[in-house]
C-alpha cells in the first residue's frame, strides 16, 4: 500500500483538480434524480393492492383519487368551482352530488346515506372526490394538488395519499438543505474542540462533502431515490464516515515524528496505514447496511444501497482528495494549530476494569427487560398523524373526520357484470360492516328515486366501465389502526363471497400489507445483520468466541437504545424499528473491534488479563468518545428541527444509539474481557504471547527496531506498525 499512498502524495494537484471537476456531473445527475415522497410505492408490485392500483389505471385511467371538502360555497359556486377543477392538468373527474342531479331539483331526491356523505351535518361543508388521470405520487400528480391548493386557498382542503405526498414533498424541498447545515455546523464544533488544529474539521467536511455529493449524483443511475434516503443520506455519510478522516490526520501526525521535515514521505505513509485500517473498518458499517436489501419493502434497498456506496465513496476521498488537501493547505494547518487539553483517563479505566461485576449485573439484569421492551414498541404507520397540525392534508383528514365522521376512503374493483341482485346484496352488507358510513357504487348513486337512466353518463362511466365497477367504501376509521385493518378484512370477505376476482384497494389495505410486510422484515434484517458482522468479526479477529461477545455488547445497547420509547410511552414510525438497529449495529460495532484489537495486542504481549483490559480501555477511550461525539452531533441536531416526525425519530433513535454504543463498549465490553478471558485466548489466534520475534516494550526500543503506534481517535481495526528510521 505504500506505493499507492506515494502516488497519492505525489499527483495531489492533479487529484483535486479531477476531484473537484467531478462535482460538475455529480451534481447534474443529482439534479436529474426524482424524489419519491410515497412510501407505499415500495411495496411489492406482486400483492393485490398494488395490482389493483395498476388495474384502476389501465381501465379507469384513474391512478389517484384525493377527498376534496368545500366550505363556505353554496352550490351554483361549487358547480364553477367543479368546472375549474376539470381544467386543472390531469384532473379526470370530480364526483359531488351535483354531478349526479341537477342543481334546480330537490337535494331530497338523492338517497339519504349519499346526501350524509357528501355534505356535513351542518351543511356548510360539502364532499368532492377528485380523480387523476396519473398515478398516486406522479409528479404531474403532485402538480395538480399544488396547482389546485393555489386556486383555491383553504375553502378547499385536499386529503387522501396524493395530497399528503405533496405536502412532504413541500416540506422535504424546505429542510433538507437546513439538515445538512445543522449536521456540518455541529460537527465541525466537536472536532474543533477535538482535534488539534480549527482549520482541519473545515477540511474534513469539504472532503466528506464531495463524497456525499458523489454519492447523491450516482442516484441518477437508478432513476430516484426516497424522500427518507434524500433527508438521512448526507447526514448519516458524514456521521459514519468521519472516523476516517480522523485517523488520516492522526496517522499523519504521527509519521512526522519518524519523518520529521518530510511531511510527503510522512503522508505516503500515513495513507498506506489508513488504507489498510479503514478499508476493513467499513466493512461492518457496509454490511450493516446491505442487510437493509433484504427487506420486501424496497424502501430499506433503496436506503441500504444509498448508505453502503456512500461508505465506499467516504473511503475513497478519505485516501485521496483528504490527503491531497492536507498537504496543499499544509501553511494554513500550521497555523492554526492548537493545544487539546484531554483529562487523564486513567482513574476512569482502573474504576471500570475493578469493578466490572457491577456492569455484568446489570448487563444480565437489563438485557430481558430491554429485549422485551425494544419489542414491545408502539409503532405508527399513517403518515399523516405524524405531519404538522398545520399541513393542508392534515387539517383536511381533521375535517373529514369531525364534521364528515370520516377517516379512510376505500376502493373496491369488482366485476362488472356482476348479477344487480348479488350486486345489491354486496353493498348491503358493506354498509353493515362495522365502521363503515357508506358504500358508494353506481346503485348507491341511483337509488330507488333516480332511475339509472337520468345518470349522467360521465358519473357513469366514472364508476362502471364494462369490465370492471368502482364503488368507494368511506370508512369511519382512520388508517394504520386495528380497526380499519379488521374492517378491511371484513370487507375482503365480503366482496370475495360475491365476486372471487373482487379487489380492495386504496391506502388503509396498502398499510395493511405494510405493517404485514415490515414485521417478517423485521426480522429478516435483523438476522442478516447480525450474521453479516458476526462472519465479518469471525475472520477480521480469527475467533469463535469475540463475534459473539462484541455482537452481544452493541445488541445490548441496541436493546435499550430501542427499549428506552416503550418505557417513555413514545410511537415511533414504523421504519424505526427495522433500519435504527441495522445502522446501529453496522456503525458502532467499531468501537468494540477497535477495544479488542489492543487488548488482543496486549494480552499476546504477556500482559496480565486486568492490566491488558486497562491498557485497552485506555488506549481506545478518546477514539470512540470523539466518533460517537462526532455521530451524535451529525444527527442529534437534525431530530430537533425536523418537522417530519419519521426523519426526527429516525435522527434521534440513531444520536441516542451512538451515546448508548459508547456506554455499552466502555463499560460492559471490559467486564466481558475480564470474565471471559480464558475462553477468548483458547477459541482465538493471535492472543497467546509471543516467545520469539516478539515485539518489544516501547520503552526498549531502540534505533531500527520494531516501534508500535496507537491512533489517538478514530474508530476501527487500528493498529500501525511502521519502521522507526
Amino acid at each position: 500500500m505504500i506505493r499507492f499512498g506515494k502516488k497519492v502524495v505525489k499527483y495531489r494537484v492533479p487529484i483535486l483538480i479531477v476531484s473537484f471537476l467531478l462535482l460538475i456531473p455529480s451534481v447534474f445527475g443529482y439534479l436529474h434524480t426524482r424524489i419519491n415522497y410515497d412510501i407505499l410505492s415500495y411495496l411489492p408490485d406482486s400483492i393485490e393492492t398494488m395490482e389493483g392500483q395498476d388495474i384502476l389505471l389501465e381501465e379507469f385511467g384513474t391512478g389517484a383519487f384525493s377527498a376534496c371538502i368545500v366550505s363556505g360555497m353554496e352550490d351554483q359556486e361549487i358547480a364553477k368551482l367543479e368546472e375549474k377543477l376539470k381544467d386543472v392538468s390531469h384532473v379526470k373527474d370530480v364526483l359531488w352530488y351535483g354531478s349526479v342531479v341537477d342543481l334546480s331539483l330537490p337535494k331530497e331526491m338523492l338517497p339519504q346515506d349519499l346526501r350524509e356523505a357528501l355534505q356535513s351535518a351542518d351543511e356548510k361543508s360539502s364532499l368532492m372526490i377528485l380523480t387523476f388521470d396519473t398515478s398516486m405520487s406522479a409528479d404531474e400528480t403532485l402538480e395538480s394538488i399544488e396547482t389546485i391548493q393555489k386556486l383555491t386557498g383553504r375553502q378547499c382542503l385536499l386529503s387522501g395519499m396524493s395530497a399528503v405526498v405533496s405536502d412532504i414533498k413541500q416540506l422535504c424541498e424546505k429542510e433538507t438543505v437546513v439538515y445538512v447545515l445543522i449536521a456540518v455546523i455541529l460537527s465541525a464544533i466537536v472536532l474543533a474542540l477535538a482535534m488539534d488544529s480549527f482549520l482541519i474539521p473545515v477540511i474534513f467536511l469539504l472532503s466528506i462533502g464531495m463524497a456525499v455529493i458523489y454519492n447523491l449524483g450516482t442516484n441518477a443511475a437508478a432513476g430516484e431515490m426516497s424522500f427518507v434516503t434524500q433527508a438521512l443520506a448526507a447526514v448519516l455519510q458524514l456521521a459514519v464516515t468521519m472516523d476516517y478522516s480522523i485517523f488520516l490526520w492522526h496517522s499523519y501526525e504521527e509519521n512526522q515524528e519518524y519523518y520529521p521535515g518530510d511531511k510527503k514521505r510522512a503522508m505516503a505513509h500515513a495513507v498506506s496505514q489508513t488504507v489498510s485500517s479503514v478499508v476493513g473498518s467499513s466493512v461492518t458499517t457496509i454490511a450493516g447496511f446491505l442487510a437493509m436489501c433484504f427487506m420486501t419493502f424496497t424502501l430499506g434497498m433503496d436506503l441500504g444501497v444509498v448508505m453502503a456506496k456512500g461508505v465506499v465513496f467516504g473511503v475513497a476521498g478519505c485516501v485521496t482528495i483528504l490527503p491531497s488537501m492536507i498537504l496543499v493547505m499544509d501553511k494554513w494547518l500550521e497555523k492554526t494549530k492548537h493545544k487539546i487539553h484531554r483529562p487523564d483517563s486513567g482513574k476512569f479505566c482502573a474504576l471500570i476494569t475493578k469493578h466490572y461485576p457491577v456492569f455484568l449485573i446489570l448487563f444480565a439484569v437489563l438485557i430481558g427487560p430491554m429485549f422485551y421492551a425494544q419489542g414491545h414498541n408502539r409503532v405508527y404507520y399513517d403518515l399523516v398523524g405524524s405531519l404538522p397540525r398545520e399541513l393542508q392534508s392534515v387539517e383536511a383528514g381533521d375535517v373529514l373526520e369531525n364534521e364528515f365522521d370520516m377517516g379512510a376512503v376505500h376502493v373496491i374493483l369488482a366485476d362488472s357484470n356482476l348479477d344487480e341482485k348479488d350486486a345489491y346484496h354486496m353493498e348491503k352488507e358493506l354498509n353493515d360492516v362495522d365502521g363503515v358510513k357508506m358504500a358508494l357504487g353506481l346503485s348507491a348513486v341511483t337509488g330507488p328515486r333516480i332511475p339509472e337512466e337520468m345518470v349522467p353518463a360521465d358519473v357513469k362511466e366514472i364508476l362502471d366501465n364494462g369490465n370492471y365497477q368502482i364503488i368507494y367504501v368511506l370508512s369511519r376509521y382512520k388508517t394504520g389502526t386495528d380497526e380499519v385493518n379488521a374492517q378491511c378484512d371484513t370487507i375482503r370477505e365480503i366482496i370475495r363471497h360475491y365476486d372471487k376476482t373482487a379487489m380492495l384497494i386504496g391506502e388503509a389495505p396498502c398499510t395493511q400489507d405494510l405493517i404485514r410486510i415490515t414485521d417478517r422484515d423485521f426480522q429478516i434484517v435483523n438476522l442478516v445483520s447480525i450474521a453479516f458482522i458476526f462472519i465479518i468479526i469471525a475472520v477480521v479477529l480469527k475467533s469463535i468466541s469475540l463475534p459473539v461477545i462484541l455482537v452481544a455488547v452493541i445488541e445490548f445497547a441496541i436493546f435499550i437504545n430501542m427499549g428506552i420509547p416503550y418505557f417513555t410511552k413514545t410511537t415511533l414510525p414504523f421504519i424505526a424499528s427495522i433500519v435504527v438497529g441495522t445502522i446501529q449495529l453496522g456503525a458502532t460495532v467499531d468501537y468494540a473491534i477497535l477495544m479488542t484489537n489492543k487488548y488482543k495486542r496486549e494480552r499476546s504481549r504477556g500482559m496480565e488479563k486486568k492490566a491488558a483490559v486497562e491498557t485497552a480501555l485506555k488506549g481506545s477511550l478518546p477514539s470512540v468518545f470523539v466518533s460517537a461525539l462526532s455521530f451524535f452531533a451529525a444527527t442529534f441536531g437534525v431530530a430537533v428541527y425536523s418537522s417530519i416526525d419519521m426523519i426526527s425519530s429516525l435522527c434521534m433513535l440513531l444520536a441516542r444509539g451512538a451515546i448508548v454504543s459508547l456506554m455499552a463498549v466502555i463499560c460492559v465490553l471490559p467486564a466481558m474481557f475480564m470474565i471471559f478471558d480464558p475462553l477468548i485466548i483458547r477459541t482465538s489466534i493471535g492472543f497467546r504471547t509471543q516467545k520469539s520475534g516478539s515485539m518489544e516494550r516501547n520503552s526498549d526500543v531502540t534505533k531500527g527496531s520494531s516501534n508500535h503506534k496507537e491512533e489517538k481517535t478514530g474508530g476501527g481495526y487500528y493498529e500501525i506498525f511502521e519502521v522507526k528510521r
